[in-house]
Order: C-alpha cells, then sequence, then structure tokens
C-alpha cells in the first residue's frame, strides 16, 4: 500500500521496452467502481475473488511488468502461481508509509487506527511477499528511479 508499485512499474515497463498492467486497475475498470466502493458494498472476500481472477487473467495474458495488489498474496493459489516468475517485494517501513500517505486515504483496511493496522497488515503479509519474491528491494528513502534501477540490478535486466 502506497509503496509505490504502480509508479516503479510504469517506470520499468518503460526502460524494458515493455508494458505494464496493474491487477487493482483491471479490478476497477472491470466492476466500474473504486476498490474501496468494493469492500464497502460487497465486503473483502468478494474483493479477493476478484483479485485472485484478475492475477489469473493478467498473469495468463500479459507478458510485461506486471502489479499486484497487496493482499493478493493471502491467496494461496495465487502464491504458487506467481511463485515462479521473477517476483519482486518493494518493502517499506511504516514511517515511509505515513510519509507517503499519510495512511488517511481511502484505504479500507485502514480506516481505524492506520498505522496499528498498517503494522498488523504487514507483520501478517511479510512472510507471504518474501515467500513469493525473487528480491526484496527497499524503497524507503529512494525515489522512483532509484528503487526502478535497484529492481532491474537486483533480477540482473538490461534496459531495452
Amino acid at each position: 500500500m502506497g509503496v509505490g508499485k504502480t509508479t516503479v512499474g510504469e517506470l520499468l515497463a518503460e526502460w524494458l521496452g515493455s508494458s505494464f498492467r496493474d491487477t487493482d486497475a483491471d479490478i476497477v475498470a472491470a466492476q466500474g467502481r473504486e476498490i474501496a466502493d468494493i469492500f464497502v458494498d460487497d465486503g473483502e472476500p468478494v474483493f479477493r475473488e476478484l483479485e485472485r481472477e484478475a492475477v489469473r487473467a493478467a498473469v495468463a495474458e500479459h507478458t510485461g511488468v506486471l502489479a499486484l495488489g497487496g493482499g493478493a498474496v493471502l491467496d494461496e493459489s495465487t502464491r504458487a502461481l506467481i511463485a515462479p516468475l521473477p517476483v519482486v517485494y518493494l518493502s517499506m517501513d511504516v514511517e515511509e508509509a505515513v510519509k507517503r500517505t499519510g495512511l488517511n486515504v481511502a484505504r479500507p483496511l485502514l480506516a481505524v487506527n492506520p498505522r496499528r493496522q498498517w503494522r498488523e497488515l504487514m507483520d501478517a503479509r511479510r512472510h507471504l511477499y518474501t515467500e513469493v519474491a525473487r528480491v526484496v528491494v527497499p524503497t524507503d528513502d529512494r525515489t522512483p528511479e532509484e528503487v526502478a534501477r535497484a529492481v532491474l540490478d537486483a533480477l540482473e535486466l538490461k534496459e531495452a
């Protein structure tokens, strides 16, 4: 959440001469409403099923840089699907999250006491991120360009 998946992903795609796709954007486009609205109107289980299907479709159809929503790794079948791929976990600590998002934007899982909830979410998810990630790239105090460069270096990729 707020780690820069879209910004960094778009930079990487540009530098690699590839395309970029974001499964959260796919869900919003398909549903015609924001993710926060899906959470409120339909609940998290419905959103997670939409997310699971969006990831499956994106992995099957897309060969470029792909950004997944932060909760996609909660699903075991999604983890199995992406584990063989060059997955990058962009990490960030709570202080950086506060600087970037203020933790006050429309984040349905952070509605009450956002700092504590962010920490709890990360504590619950971090091991799943590292389980599927080929590399971990810290984003704290780095520009999107620095993060994208670190991703290229970590995966030993060359610009197009």
